[in-house]
């Protein structure tokens, strides 16, 4: 499935952890986002309850750490993107400077 919102490497993104009533917004920068293939998902989640497999692989960078995550795609719009990993949600929207 294509991701609606655009996404440029040298972006900057809020992305929103949720986790319960828990909830932390922190700045990311070069955001990839890619569909999980069907060779993947056979390779590495075979075991795995069909509902609970992962559609995308998400990789961005924050306060210069590199983080890798791969979830299920919740939200696709134009102005945000949202995945369920486990009991979390990581919400990527572009980042905006408010006044």
């Amino acid at each position: 499935m294509k991701i609606k919102m655009p996404i440029k490497f040298h972006g900057n993104y809020r992305v929103t952890i949720r986790q319960g009533t828990w909830e932390a917004r922190e700045r990311c920068q070069k955001l990839v986002i890619r569909e999980i293939t069907p060779a993947e998902k056979e390779q590495y989640y075979k075991q795995m309850d069909e509902k609970d497999v992962p559609t995308h692989q998400v990789n961005f960078f924050d306060f210069g750490c590199r983080r890798i995550i791969e979830g299920k795609l919740t939200v696709n719009e134009e102005d945000r993107v949202a995945f369920a990993v486990e009991e979390k949600e990581y919400e990527f929207s572009p980042f905006k400077i408010e006044k």
